[in-house]
């Protein structure tokens, strides 16, 4: 099969051009031919040569124009051009062996060959000849291009040896499935099966580079459910495993929360790529296991799961290294906060329930709704209508709170140092006291938060306290 016609980007005769005057061996590989064959965009390409990938990037570097970025690592024998919103990365053909107990190939100088055969998997082995003798030639040495065709995950060595190598190649795998929505091939699982514990010399960074792939594949429950027959999730994700199963006891059950959580993540997929929104959906019941409670006349309850699985959200986001400032705090919250809507769908709405969850919620109220809604997976469909025309009634009532009391995010008028100066108060629990009290009187409905009124209320409450006035702020 030649691909010279598919060739569109001019980088490719620059390349040819390069490779014919170094005299350096030189093609196109991996997944940008996969991507080609594909029809899909891709921006990334990989070069390999047979010498020097670094003395190429230079070359072709100059040939550029020569004021494009390079970026040389030796230790690697690679090199990356940005090339406008394009990354051209050259390397030298290798052949790579590894020991069993690290990542780190010992690497030496090889052959396409060679090359070919240390990729991941057949659809990422193909190459295509830059060469002048048979530009634009695909070389497939593993049947890569009818993997494509029939949409297969299969390793070009024994899975076994694939997977030992490079144990970080299980988790691709899945991210390939789950992207492409392709299946695995069978002896290419079993392997994922049967080596599922080499996933623990691989380090939790590079691990959670692929989740988040998946996490953010057009339907994510796929992949996890690939990650969960493989038995690789118990290895990453205990925590989420656990939801997995039901149990029944006097003809009561409870639904199966692990299923019920993939459910809720492919609803809030439909609607959002925000990676985080999409943690929260997975985080949502996951302290479950941990609040699971039998009662003879109610069931199966999970009470506190919502403030539980707050508390485990630092500790998981932790172990897993993902990021734990802002991101972390917003899945913490939604976590915490995502039943609270669901207690609001009540004909006898109060403003002050409204007031609380707005300011509670602050700037992620929408975020919040969204997850709420993916959160209805009956399939009673008139279920789900009438928890979906509910939630409509709770963002109306919510709105009309808002434009009234303006609480959504508000900041307190009177500060702590209005209330020390006020009463000559050093730092200490009564301020905190007076105000929280303000703060409360706001959300209740009180008070509205303007000076005048926030300010006879302080002075109430200091009366209260046994405090004299000793600089009015008026």
């Amino acid at each position: 099969m030649n691909l010279a016609k598919k060739l569109n980007d001019p980088i490719f005769k620059t390349l040819s051009q390069v490779a014919e005057k170094e005299g350096l061996e030189t093609y196109v590989v991996g997944g940008y031919v996969r991507d080609l064959l594909l029809n899909r965009a891709s921006k990334d390409i990989d070069f390999v040569c047979v010498g020097s990938g670094i003395k190429l990037a230079e070359s072709v570097k100059e040939a550029l124009g020569g004021d494009l970025p390079l970026s040389v690592f030796k230790n690697f024998g690679t090199a990356m051009i940005k090339n406008g919103d394009q990354e051209l990365e050259f390397v030298g053909a290798r052949k790579e062996s590894y020991q069993r107990n690290s990542r780190k190939p010992i690497v030496e100088d090889g052959t396409l060959e060679d090359d070919q055969n240390r990729r991941d998997f057949t659809i990422n082995a193909l190459a295509i000849s830059l060469n002048k003798s048979n530009y634009g030639e695909l070389i497939d040495p593993f049947n890569g291009v009818n993997d494509l065709k029939e949409k297969l995950i299969r390793t070009p060595l024994e899975p076994e040896t694939t997977f030992s190598d490079d144990p970080l190649r299980m988790m691709r795998a899945v991210r390939f499935a789950a992207q492409l929505k392709f299946d695995i091939d069978a002896d290419t699982f079993q392997g994922i099966t049967d080596m599922g514990e080499r996933i623990r010399i691989v380090s939790k960074e590079r691990i959670i580079v692929e989740l988040n792939k998946i996490i953010l594949s057009s339907e994510p429950s796929y992949g996890f459910k690939l990650l969960f027959y493989c038995g690789l999730l118990k290895e990453i994700f205990p925590e989420l495993v656990a939801l997995q199963g039901v149990d029944s006891i006097e003809d009561k059950s409870h639904k199966d929360n692990f299923y019920h959580t993939l459910q809720v993540l492919d609803n809030i997929s439909k609607h959002t790529n925000d990676l985080w929104l999409r943690w929260a959906a997975i985080m949502h019941d996951i302290a479950k296991p941990a609040t699971k409670r039998f009662n003879k006349r109610s069931g199966w309850t999970f009470h506190g799961h919502e403030d539980k699985g707050a508390r485990m959200t630092p500790g998981i986001f932790r172990r897993m290294k993902l990021p734990m400032g802002e991101s972390m705090r917003f899945v913490q919250k939604l976590v915490r906060l995502h039943l609270r809507p669901i207690a609001l769908v009540k004909d006898e709405i109060t403003d002050s329930a409204v007031r609380r969850l707005l300011f509670e919620a602050g700037d992620d109220i929408e975020a919040l709704m969204m997850l709420c809604r993916a959160d209805i997976t009956s399939k009673n469909n008139n279920k789900v209508k009438r928890y979906l025309q509910n939630f409509d009634k709770v963002e109306s009532r919510m709105e009309e709170v808002e434009e009234k009391d303006k609480v959504r995010n508000f900041q307190p008028v009177i500060t702590g140092e209005m209330i020390m100066s006020t009463f000559d108060l050093k730092p200490g629990r009564v301020i905190g006291d007076i105000k929280e009290a303000l703060k409360e009187a706001v959300l209740e409905g009180k008070i509205r938060n303007e000076f005048d009124e926030a300010y006879d209320f302080m002075l109430e409450l200091g009366r209260e306290h046994g405090l004299n006035v000793v600089k009015s702020l008026r």
